[in-house]
């Protein structure tokens, strides 16, 4: 298995697909690889459910279409119960219908399985670490579905919104945003709801897309 660097904890992982060769690989590929450590594998979403009960991941790889219990399923139980971990989506799938339903569901990010191998390890770290991570192609895709259903409008984000959707970009929850700005948490989630009106979105990873798209928070890191 791939030790941390001297005074990190590894990243812990479920690996969540329906093929054993997929999972192997995944499996492979980040237990040869430092920072990382696999706790187990289940193929389909229902047991994945069960196995983060008990094994508390960091990050679960999350494959969407899956024979007996498919991932957005899984990703908006993992969601209402408060889970820890952070989910992941590695599919082969960027069309609509996948994409905004498992961001929509709670995913924190949305890679393809053709990503590098350099950019998986990237975004899993990221992932544990709250960060909305989305490929381009899927990022692309998000920002034309959230504006295909409203027009959203012209108005400028005030200066404080700015600050909050910066907060939000890093995977800062409303608590630390409050305790970062001096605010209460109330105030925190007017913000939210202000700048997501103008910006036309739902929630935040797609304020987080739609904010990238429009260079209110520069170009997304690597």
């Amino acid at each position: 298995m791939g030790d941390a660097a001297a005074g990190d904890a590894a990243i812990t992982l479920l690996i969540v697909d329906d093929h054993p060769v997929v999972r192997d690989g995944l499996r492979g590929m980040f237990e040869s690889a430092p920072g990382f450590r696999v706790l187990g594998e289940a193929s389909n979403g229902v047991e994945a459910l069960s196995l983060a009960a008990g094994l508390d991941p960091d990050v679960i790889l999350m494959d969407l279409r899956m024979p007996g219990g498919g991932g957005v399923d899984a990703i908006r139980a993992l969601t209402r119960t408060g889970a820890r971990a952070k989910v992941l989506v590695l599919t082969t799938y960027d069309t609509d219908s996948d994409t905004l339903p498992a961001i929509e569901a709670g995913a924190t990010g949305y890679l393809l399985k053709d990503a590098p191998r350099e950019e998986l390890f990237t975004a899993v770290r990221a992932a544990a670490q709250g960060r909305t991570v989305l490929s381009p192609a899927v990022a692309s895709r998000l920002v034309l579905a959230v504006r295909a259903p409203r027009a959203p409008g012209n108005e400028p984000l005030s200066a404080r919104e700015r600050e909050v959707l910066a907060l939000v970009a890093k995977g800062t929850s409303n608590r630390e945003i409050a305790r970062e700005l001096f605010i209460s948490e109330a105030t925190v989630k007017t913000h939210l709801t202000h700048l997501y009106a103008k910006l036309g979105v739902k929630d935040r990873a797609a304020a987080v897309a739609v904010a990238y798209d429009r260079g209110i928070l520069g170009q997304p890191s690597s």
